[in-house]
């Protein structure tokens, strides 16, 4: 059933990808009609964590941001088609860096690399930030359950010498490279909601206290890596731009958790500037009423 899914799916997918950006805009628009309008697709969940996280803000200013949140959320769905035959040349003119320097000079300093994400802005077409580097990239992802589909996403990652990595693979992985002197640089989107038995940390997110992700900081510290933050901002339709922060590059002087607290500081400053952008369909703060007493 996967190789006929995969079969009846693919051409449609590189279909839609090959189609000029003014196209596959107007495909957004009408996907947006349908989702938002028609189906109303998770809008209870996306206007329950905004109410949650911007108390005073009336239900016009709600909806305005729900309306935009959706626009982008088809935009970003259409990209990541598009990623199947877009050009690098043209990938290099629609995701710039303004600071890929701060990087370059961390390589020149033999320094591997963490690098932290959130779920904002477009985070598909960071990849070819590894036409700009010499680190080996990968980056920590959920395999799909789909195994043709998961190969082919791994395809497209592997164009840009980024590799696919699932939690369990990523310390052997990068203590194999570490090992072997390779310079790396490794991607995680850490403001994803941890299994609450698995939390070891709590603090607030947009003013609520939630269970934190902590896996990047712990790698970090074990293998003495750089942590270094990336910014996405939205310039128009289909232009984005990237900017680097270094958090720390000696991870071992933090204390437990003070790096996950500094990333999530990063990201409300990102929230707070534009909230549309964030993924708000995820349910990050489902959590919120399980703060064991120790962290209350």
């Amino acid at each position: 059933m996967q190789l006929i899914a995969y079969i009846l799916v693919y051409p449609i997918l590189w279909l839609i990808s090959i189609l000029p950006f003014r196209l596959l805009y107007g495909l957004s628009d009408i996907i947006y009609f349908f989702m938002y309008k028609i189906f109303g697709y998770r809008k209870s969940v996306v206007k329950e964590n905004l109410r949650l996280v911007f108390p005073d803000k009336s239900e016009q200013e709600i909806s305005t941001i729900t309306g935009k949140f959706y626009h982008h959320f088809c935009d970003m769905m259409v990209e990541a088609i598009k990623s199947l035959t877009i050009t690098e040349a043209e990938m290099n003119k629609r995701f710039k860096f303004t600071n890929v320097e701060l990087i370059n000079d961390l390589e020149k300093k033999q320094r591997s690399i963490i690098l932290m994400c959130a779920h904002y802005g477009s985070w598909e077409w960071i990849f070819i930030l590894q036409k700009h580097v010499k680190h080996k990239g990968y980056a920590v992802y959920k395999r799909l359950a789909n195994k043709y589909f998961d190969k082919l996403v791994k395809r497209i990652r592997a164009k840009y010498n980024s590799h696919l990595i699932t939690t369990k693979e990523t310390y052997g992985v990068l203590l194999e490279s570490k090992k072997k002197g390779e310079l790396t640089i490794n991607g995680f989107v850490s403001d994803q909601t941890p299994k609450v038995h698995k939390a070891f940390h709590w603090n607030e997110f947009m003013g609520i206290k939630v269970p934190m992700h902590t896996g990047a900081e712990m790698l970090a510290k074990k293998l003495d890596m750089a942590v270094v933050f990336f910014s996405v901002k939205r310039i128009k339709r289909g232009y984005y731009e990237t900017t680097f922060k270094t958090i720390t590059e000696n991870p071992k002087e933090f204390k437990d958790y003070e790096i996950t607290d500094l990333f999530f500081k990063l990201v409300e400053e990102q929230i707070l500037q534009a909230p549309e952008f964030y993924l708000w369909t995820h349910r990050r703060w489902k959590h919120r009423d399980k703060v064991p007493a120790e962290f209350q």
